[in-house]
């Protein structure tokens, strides 16, 4: 090149860039993208004015900027989305194909097998073909009733045995109600997996050992993405992890997988050593899916069925867990519903007072059903739902929503809307589920459109016939004369920030039965 082609060289450079900042900016103000808060940090964006718990800090934002509103995360731009017309916008038009994806952390690329886990892949082939197992293999209707009859009416009366004996001779126990229900999910699960039993280290343990671990490798992710969230909206942080997060993720991300894979194995060998073909039905799921292994081995990979297998357990053990944890609190700070709902049952089972309500019951408690929906509205175990990510420039409200933007939806404040919900809608009334009162309203505790749990007809049923019995069979009361704290914690899934406990006496009339189990 000659000297005197340099300046042109520059000349032109100059005149590149300055055309693509231009264009930018020309860009950036033609769109028009929804209100948000003036104050912003540069680089943080508005990560340092976001308080704990989230949803109920973009609910208080969503009061002063609208039922949708932009926030900047760090590097991510976001749109929060606060209202049921807007929900509906999003989740029942063609915008719910677009906003079908979801973002993609730094801090849960190991814990989620590289985002190929049904609930964190992006919409495509392979989110289909998981969801498609999982809808259709796993969670069908017919599964459901089988797991009903079979797996949770048998964990349920374990459990029912392990409280009688807490409290014989109509004793009173102070019992921790968090770990006995995340043990009865995971038992159930686990039942359903693998057709694995839990052992217990004695009649009074209030988790089997694998409950144990299980909840000891979710109990050290769950902070420790918490903590390395920073890394997903500034990525140059991740060069600075003096807290070491990605070796402890690492390290109880490895420790979850060899509890997978060892399920995974136990399992191909008992189908090896199996004289004949089982039926799907009497096969778990790992079962089923090492079937479907046979006939489309590069789909249903080890690594596909592991990552299945790691979404079940962990959302699925603490979404229900937590749920019936969220109304046991609250029946506890109103005891004239839980009477109530005693009352209902007592009433339908006068004719038979020596057994256990089951599945076929549960139509017949209108009002249990109830308590479990406002139990939902009020604590949604997802408040914010899972995260979802545009994946191509969209409108939403008439405004701009670029591809790449986080949106979150809140379901928590959605729920609290008195403009959908009427008067008082922060208070816990099962009633307004009563004769049809809730009908037409949104509800979207399982979330909406593509991206809709499956799971939600087996948790419906697992919860409605774990809350029934246990109401059934024992007087509850709460330890001390004050309420039960109903604070919550702040993350994806929303914890009582305060365990529950309560006081468990076998009721009145109830001691024939459980002294059979």
């Amino acid at each position: 090149m000659e000297m005197g082609s340099f300046p042109f060289f520059y000349v032109a450079a100059i005149t590149f860039l300055t055309a693509l900042l231009l264009r930018s900016f020309l860009t950036k103000k033609r769109r028009r993208l929804p209100p948000g808060p003036a104050l912003a940090v540069p680089f943080l964006g508005h990560l340092p004015f976001l308080k704990k718990p989230l949803h109920a800090t973009l609910a208080r934002l969503a009061a002063r900027h609208g039922p949708v509103f932009s926030l900047r995360l760090g590097s991510r731009p976001a749109a929060v989305v606060t209202s049921a017309e807007l929900a509906r916008e999003c989740f029942s038009s063609d915008l719910d194909a677009t906003l079908a994806n979801r973002p993609h952390f730094p801090s849960v690329r190991e814990v989620s097998f590289d985002y190929t886990v049904l609930t964190l892949a992006n919409y495509g082939a392979h989110w289909r073909a998981a969801r498609r197992v999982a809808v259709v293999h796993l969670l069908s209707a017919r599964r459901v009733d089988l797991m009903s009859d079979a797996v949770v009416a048998r964990e349920l009366r374990a459990l029912v045995r392990r409280l009688a004996r807490l409290t014989a001779g109509g004793a009173t126990a102070r019992v921790e109600l968090k770990r006995r229900l995340f043990d009865l999910s995971h038992s159930v699960l686990m039942e359903a997996l693998a057709r694995s039993r839990n052992t217990y280290s004695d009649d009074g343990a209030d988790m089997s050992q694998e409950a144990r671990e299980m909840k000891d490798v979710v109990d050290a992710i769950v902070p420790l993405v918490g903590v390395a969230n920073l890394w997903d909206y500034l990525p140059v942080l991740r060069w600075f992890d003096w807290r070491g997060v990605a070796r402890q993720l690492a390290d109880t991300t490895s420790r979850r997988n060899a509890f997978i894979y060892k399920l995974i194995d136990r399992e191909r060998q008992k189908q090896q050593a199996a004289a004949d073909k089982q039926e799907e039905e009497e096969q778990g799921m790992i079962g089923v899916m090492l079937s479907l292994q046979k006939s489309e081995p590069d789909l249903y990979t080890d690594t596909f069925i592991a990552a299945l297998v790691a979404n079940l357990l962990g959302v699925g053990t603490e979404t229900t867990s937590t749920t019936t944890e969220w109304a046991m609190g609250l029946l506890l700070n109103h005891p004239a519903v839980l009477k109530k709902a005693q009352e209902e049952i007592d009433a339908h089972l006068s004719g038979e007072p020596s057994r256990l309500l089951d599945k076929k019951d549960l139509p017949h408690l209108p009002y249990l059903h109830c308590i479990i929906s406002e139990t939902l509205r009020l604590c949604p175990a997802a408040p914010l739902l899972l995260p979802h990510e545009a994946a191509a420039d969209c409108q939403l409200h008439g405004y701009d929503v670029a591809a790449g933007t986080i949106v979150l939806v809140n379901a928590y404040a959605i729920h609290r809307d008195p403009a959908e919900w009427g008067p008082a809608p922060e208070e816990f009334r099962p009633e307004r589920f009563e004769h049809g009162g809730a009908e037409g309203k949104l509800m979207m505790s399982f979330g909406m459109g593509r991206r809709k749990c499956p799971g939600e007809s087996l948790a419906m049923r697992t919860m409605g016939m774990v809350l029934g019995t246990l109401i059934q069979c024992f007087d509850w009361a709460r330890v001390g004369d004050e309420e039960v704290d109903m604070a919550a914690s702040s993350g994806i899934v929303m914890f009582k920030a305060v365990a529950l406990e309560a006081l468990c006496t076998p009721r009145a009339g109830m001691e024939t039965l459980l002294q059979k189990l």
